[in-house]
């Protein structure tokens, strides 16, 4: 609707309504300003002085006009229809938008009861902007009502859809900024509409802000004609609704007629799908508002025009300081607001404009689904026990670790499906992860057309599939962020397209465990599946552990690493996972059929514990080992056996300890990872000066980095993926990573100068071995009988 081409009969405000709207939006705008630039004299009640500026001005001017126009149009609709509304700011360096307006509804003052509705917590309110011991520039944890920082960009979209879904109730107004609509995984969110139940589901209202400009660069979709703007999301399955101009009052009366169509439309659809069984996918409104960047600002800087130019982006005015005349320009400014009008002496929001806000939870600051852990349950959760591989004795065949996790995790599934509080996510990969029992019990959430041979399609489903991991991941925190639990599964190697998107979610915990007005959400769980060893087939693209170096990167309060080596060790850890809170997980774990070495009480133990002597694979009991052989990860430990296996019997006087790894953080200090061991414990199961020969899952260097301050750290010596890979077999894997048993007996010759002799011929045998392994799969496309065969037995 073009504000200026306007219809008698499209004029939904009365003239008093109108202004004080506008009122209200100048109010935010006063505000946004003051955070920029006020160190002092909030309501200017004396003429503006240089020591009333900060010292250094950071902040984005150019979004936030433009925020605060949508927060208040929709604070209207919120009491018009009693709307359950959250607010998303997809460019959330628009920060003093979203700050101003729970300001200005209460919401700040009660969450921060220093920053008060009066002149002193004004100043407050403006000082703490972007300043040491403040807060950040963008829409932060620190703001109530945020679900979405919005610094990095690209995820608002992703994150509304996970916000709505099982939340019948809920509308998430999400404005997306024509800059952020250029990234990959915002132009693919538009597809979530394919992908959201109107029965079951809430809405996600898109409400992209076309304003014209990035940093210094035309957005592209500012740039094309209105007919290929409309086209393109129409194409997505959009009904769009345009608000275009910048005449306030036009303005003003356009987005209020817009936002009641766009609201009864919604109205429609949901009545359509759950009153009268209409199962069609529908064409869910969106609003394409086209205003000026900087829109109420400087009209022109030093002979440059600002409004309506990239030149409004961050803060138009430079520093009075050392530009004099710009204290006139902004004293001028921000009086055109005319805050007097706006603020009583005590500079508390004049009533008449206090009442336009919403009241309650209704306010979309307070909102509880912004501040999800208020509505977390716990989940109802099987007794993983239950799901017992049966392992009569170490080294029992298995049929595939995440094939036994699949039949827990169906059932966890299905016992919280009233409560409809877990979902499964994963870029079309569940099946191929082994997570196939779960399609017993539920379906792929799918609005698209069917075809007779798909499988697993229904609109309603608590696996959501789409081949994007970052719109995996977004639904995801979105869905976590708003009180639920989730999975995500994933090919470990291609996991790092969203590393960004877990540095994000990282510091949002970090922060918020910081906040006691915050509650605990759910953790965040990755499983990574079809890993590094185990992707022969695949070859050397499909080849990438790399993403535990990422995690551990982050604050030792917030990220925990699992590497179960077998089946019952990871039904206890995904249990322990899936229970915890405000953490990143990640579990990695094997698909194909391998053995499986521990019983399940014995694997509770052990997992509680995180790391542990095998008894059963040691011969060193009551005497001091020649040498440790340590391992992580289900691969690392076949093979650690394995290498055990030769060294026992060739050269059975060697005393050997077996130490396997389940929870990766355990290797820390106990002051550097609430998880560490104590020195103490850490030299009693490595000892303080015995070879450590460690096989591990991932890239070597991330073992010595975790150990490096222990006592022996001089003696472990790490074997792990050391970039090579093709297409091959399963054990030449290790081969070309020397990881495979052979290397890691002849490993554990050469650091134990006792064996120089004795050792010298197993080394050789070993050397043909391995020889005699390449042929043998050049010739037969497979391992060898012996290492396909290979089964643990027990020593005397």
């Amino acid at each position: 609707m073009n504000a200026n081409t306007m219809r008698a009969t499209d004029h939904p405000l009365t003239p008093e309504l109108r202004e004080k709207m506008d009122a209200y939006w100048r109010a935010a705008n006063y505000l946004s300003v003051g955070q920029i630039y006020l160190y002092d004299n909030p309501l200017l009640k004396r003429p503006l002085a240089l020591p009333d500026v900060k010292h250094m001005l950071l902040g984005h001017w150019g979004t936030t006009p433009g925020q605060n126009f949508i927060y208040v149009h929709l604070n209207r609709v919120i009491k018009k229809y009693d709307l359950d509304m959250i607010y998303v700011s997809g460019p959330g360096h628009g920060g003093p938008a979203v700050v101003s307006n729970t300001y200005l509804e209460g919401t700040y003052s009660e969450v921060y009861p220093d920053i008060s509705q009066d002149e002193a917590g004004l100043r407050r309110l403006f000082v703490q902007f972007s300043f040491p011991g403040g807060i950040p520039s963008h829409a932060s944890p620190e703001c109530p009502g945020s679900i979405h920082e919005g610094g990095e960009l690209g995820y608002s979209l992703s994150h509304s859809f996970g916000a709505v879904f099982d939340n019948p109730d809920l509308i998430v107004a999400c404005v997306v900024g024509d800059g952020e609509a250029e990234t990959g995984p915002l132009a693919t969110a538009w597809h979530s509409n394919k992908f959201l139940d109107p029965a079951t589901d809430g809405v996600v209202l898109p409400i992209l802000h076309l304003n014209g400009y990035k940093i210094s660069n035309p957005t592209l979709l500012a740039r094309i004609s209105r007919e290929e703007l409309e086209q393109l999301f129409r194409g997505y399955g959009w009904t769009p609704y345009f608000v275009e101009g910048h005449e306030p009052a036009l303005m003003h009366e356009a987005m209020a007629a817009t936002l009641d169509t766009a609201v009864e439309q919604i109205r429609k659809i949901q009545e359509n799908a759950r009153v009268h069984g209409n199962s069609e996918r529908p064409r869910w409104p969106m609003i394409v508002l086209d205003s000026p960047k900087g829109w109420t600002g400087p009209k022109i800087i030093d002979g440059l025009q600002i409004e309506g130019t990239f030149r409004a982006h961050q803060v138009p005015l430079s520093d009075p300081a050392t530009h004099p005349e710009h204290l006139q320009l902004l004293e001028d400014w921000l009086r055109s607001y005319k805050p007097e009008e706006l603020f009583d002496d005590h500079g508390r929001l004049k009533p008449e404009l206090a009442e336009l806000a919403p009241e309650g939870a209704r306010r979309m600051g307070a909102n509880p689904h912004a501040n999800g852990g208020i509505l977390l349950h716990d989940l109802r959760m099987p007794d993983f026990r239950d799901y017992a591989v049966d392992v009569p004795a170490p080294g029992a065949p298995g049929i595939g670790d995440t094939h036994v996790l699949g039949r827990f995790l169906r059932d966890v599934m299905e016992l919280n499906n009233t409560q409809r509080n877990f979902r499964v996510f994963g870029p079309d990969e569940t099946l191929s992860n082994g997570l196939e029992a779960l399609f017993e019990k539920t379906k792929r959430q799918w609005e698209g057309a069917t075809k007779p041979n798909d499988e697993w399609l229904a609109p309603t489903g608590r696996v959501m599939e789409m081949l994007s991991e970052h719109q995996c991941e977004g639904w995801l925190e979105g869905y976590l962020l708003t009180g639920r639990h989730g999975l995500f599964n994933c090919y470990e190697a291609f996991i790092h397209i969203i590393d960004s998107m877990f540095n994000q979610h990282a510091k949002w915990l970090k922060v918020t465990s910081g906040l006691p007005w915050r509650r605990k959400i759910a953790s965040l769980n990755y499983l990574l599946a079809s890993h590094v060893w185990r992707q022969d087939h695949n070859g050397f693209t499909h080849q990438d552990p790399g993403f535990l170096d990422h995690v551990v990167n982050k604050k030792a309060e917030v990220v925990r690493v699992y590497l179960p080596p077998d089946a019952n060790c990871l039904l206890s850890v995904m249990d322990h996972c899936l229970r915890s809170r405000h953490y990143v997980n990640v579990v990695v774990a094997g698909k194909h059929p391998a053995p499986q070495w521990l019983s399940m009480d014995a694997a509770a133990t052990h997992c509680a514990e995180g790391i542990g002597i095998w008894e059963w694979a040691s011969n060193d009991k009551g005497v001091e080992p020649d040498v440790v052989m340590a391992c992580c990860g289900d691969v690392p430990t076949l093979e650690t056996l394995a290498a055990v296996s030769i060294l026992r019997e060739r050269l059975p006087d060697l005393k050997i300890r077996v130490v396997n790894v389940v929870d990766l953080m355990k290797l820390q200090p106990q002051m550097e990872h609430p998880h560490g061991l104590s020195d103490m414990d850490f030299d009693g199961l490595f000892t303080k000066n015995k070879p450590v020969i460690f096989a591990f899952h991932a890239y070597p260097w991330l073992i010595h980095r975790l150990t490096y301050r222990r006592t022996n750290h001089h003696n472990i010596h790490v074997r792990g993926y050391k970039e090579e890979g093709t297409i091959t077999t399963p054990f030449d894997m290790t081969v070309l990573n020397e990881l495979d048993r052979f290397h890691l007996v002849m490993d554990t010759i050469d650091r134990l100068p006792q064996l120089n002799s004795t050792g010298a011929y197993l080394k050789q045998e070993l050397r043909d071995k391995l020889i005699e392994h390449k042929h043998y799969i050049d010739k037969y496309g497979q391992d060898m009988p012996e290492i396909r065969n290979w089964r643990w037995r027990p020593k005397t």
